[in-house]
């Protein structure tokens, strides 16, 4: 009777300390894996393999990093999650589901599958508002909390006329508190070789232009302390498979745009399978940790067996002044 009522008082107490453990050790819905090192300003911290299904599914197109590592993602499949990223010192070691739910709309009813529900880009306002951009229909919500209903906001002129595939990937906001929005392929007729963008807000959008490299589509975009802008660019083709870059523009770049201003970035990142694995790169976010910069990038896995839902972590060294 003593053993057994010790064995119970133990079930009992470890019963308590799981019920009391932190939240980031009760699930990790992810598996990391290491990065080797690279030339550049980025320092590679390492991966994670995401359990999509822990998120509520796959096809992330757009992520947002909190300063206490909360990581929001939108899918193209009409969904948002939230997780908290999980490091050991810099490196990440997995990512703990917090919450995730459909996308809906200005009634608050679930967006449905399909065109009406293709998130692509993400941006949180000063003031915690939620910007989600669509393709296919090409329009902006705003969302006063991702579980609650989406309203329609003005979203550029002439953004209507973007091939389905091909609107607004890209939308970032500026420390003056206007957004930087890049659509994916959308072109002018003259220029194949530019893509449309724009710097305002809803109701005031000044119209320029992005300049990718040759052969490559913008996807998403990020600011940095000094203004500059991170932007993600993606091939894809069959023979060649998925590749990637980063590119900085100069810091002045967004500051000094004017209307027909055409912006470009220098490559500080590639992403070609060797040594960095090549995938559907669609997001990228920063968010400050002390005298670093952790950047993030998301892949879609298009929901595929063939792809994979990664997220690559590294630092930049950027001391406060």
């Amino acid at each position: 009777m003593a053993r057994a009522l010790v064995f119970s008082r133990r079930a009992f107490l470890a019963a308590c300390l799981a019920a009391s453990a932190p939240p980031a050790l009760a699930q990790n819905a992810a598996q990391p894996f290491a990065l080797p090192e690279i030339p550049g300003p980025l320092r590679p911290l390492g991966g994670l393999v995401i359990d999509a299904k822990s998120l509520g599914g796959g096809g992330f197109s757009g992520v947002h990093l909190a300063p206490d590592l909360t990581l929001t993602l939108i899918s193209d499949r009409g969904h948002w999650a939230e997780a908290r990223l999980l490091l050991d010192g810099l490196t990440p070691i997995g990512l703990h589901p917090l919450r995730h739910a459909a996308l809906r709309d200005e009634a608050g009813r679930p967006l449905p599958r399909g065109f009406a529900a293709d998130a692509e880009a993400l941006a949180r306002l000063p003031d915690g508002t939620w910007l989600v951009a669509f393709e296919r229909r090409h329009r902006i919500r705003a969302y006063r909390r991702l579980d609650g209903p989406g309203a329609y906001v003005a979203a550029p002129p002439g953004l209507e006329a973007a091939p389905p595939n091909g609107g607004l990937e890209s939308l970032a906001l500026l420390q003056d508190g206007r957004l930087f929005a890049i659509a994916e392929t959308f072109a002018p007729p003259d220029r194949p070789e530019l893509r449309h963008a724009w710097i305002g807000q809803p109701g005031a959008w000044m119209p320029l232009y992005w300049q990718p490299n040759a052969g490559f589509h913008p996807t998403d975009a990020a600011i940095l302390p000094d203004g500059s802008a991170l932007v993600l660019e993606r091939r894809f083709s069959l023979l060649g498979g998925f590749a990637a870059r980063v590119v900085q523009t100069a810091p002045e770049a967004l500051r000094s745009a004017r209307e027909g201003t055409v912006l470009h970035g220098k490559t500080i990142l590639t992403l070609d399978d060797a040594p960095l694995p090549a995938e559907n790169w669609e997001g990228i976010a920063v968010t400050r940790l002390g005298d670093e910069l952790l950047v993030a990038l998301i892949s879609d896995d298009n929901e595929s067996a063939l792809q994979r839902s990664l997220l690559l972590l590294f630092a930049w060294h950027w001391p406060r002044r």
